[in-house]
């Protein structure tokens, strides 16, 4: 086939053998979408694909921390002072 033969310039015929050069040459279509998801999941299922780190469980005590004032217990309201309008 010419190399320099423009695409509209193609019979039926031209693009029929095309079409089974490629097919027979290289996975096309639903056969490489198949191959690509597999190589995926499989990468997923031995941990290396996806998530940079594993997933650890979350800290117990660190919603916590922020709210609990058991060192200096309880909050004492101070005259005054003007709270923060609530949203």
């Amino acid at each position: 086939m010419d190399p320099n033969r423009r695409t509209q310039d193609l019979s039926d015929d031209d693009v029929n053998r095309l079409r089974k050069a490629i097919e027979t040459s290289f996975k096309v279509e639903g056969a490489l979408r198949t191959e690509v998801s597999m190589n995926i999941k499989r990468l997923m299922d031995i941990g290396c694909y996806g998530t940079a780190a594993p997933p650890r469980p979350p800290d117990p005590w660190a919603a916590d921390a922020h709210e609990r004032r058991t060192k200096k217990g309880p909050r004492r309201a101070i005259a005054g002072k003007k709270r923060a309008p609530k949203k």
